[in-house]
């Protein structure tokens, strides 16, 4: 093996993920393949435990990739790391208002977050889109507040808020709700890379 080829870097990794997951695997086909990325990410074999899949989550967001959907985020990070190759490819894409400078006005002005802020912002790119939270717990929130009054519907949330103040609570309300698929992490944990490794594996699934 090359160890100076990326190609052969990820396939040596995914075989060792591979090697140390118990059998059976607890994730199959492309659910499978998206876990494995965001271990591969991370190093954290905990996510085996902790990701959750709404049975309509990765047709939905697969179609909504192939048709040119807008991706919405709450961070530049997430902006950066998705390949804007495939993007390209499909006909999709980025928005994300977090520096928005009416964003950043209304924010301090009401004694909201930006990424709050910035939700509303994007209103009316959200219908027919993927929303990625890879930080913000605030915009979970609000996402979730705008879905269950019918103000947007998204095809997909990627929602993976980390951190410890309001994170859980903002997950277990996306799972409980009944309104639009979701990918997401329990607990505590997530992050902008997370996020980012579930949109690119996704992305590959949709150019196969």
């Amino acid at each position: 093996m090359d160890i100076f080829n990326p190609s052969e870097i990820e396939k040596k990794s995914f075989a060792i993920i591979e090697s140390e997951v118990p059998k059976p695997l607890p994730f199959q086909g492309n659910q499978w393949k998206i876990v494995r990325r965001m271990i591969h990410a991370s190093a954290d074999f905990d996510l085996l435990n902790l990701v959750r899949f709404h049975p309509d989550a990765i047709e939905s967001g697969v179609n909504a990739l192939r048709k040119g959907c807008f991706i919405i985020t709450d961070t530049k990070m997430i902006v950066a790391g998705i390949n804007k190759h495939k993007l390209k490819k499909l006909g999709c894409k980025i928005r994300c208002f977090i520096s928005h400078n009416k964003v950043k006005k209304i924010a301090s002005e009401k004694g909201l977050t930006r990424a709050w802020v910035a939700v509303d912002f994007a209103i009316p790119y959200i219908n027919n889109s993927i929303y990625v939270v890879g930080n913000s717990p605030t915009a979970l929130i609000r996402l979730l507040d705008l879905v269950s009054n019918n103000t947007v519907f998204p095809s997909l949330i990627i929602g993976m808020p980390v951190g410890f103040v309001n994170v859980i609570e903002s997950k277990e309300k996306l799972i409980m709700q009944k309104k639009v698929p979701y990918i997401t992490v329990k607990g505590r944990k997530g992050g902008s890379h997370l996020a980012v490794a579930v949109m690119n594996q996704l992305l590959e699934v949709a150019i196969s």
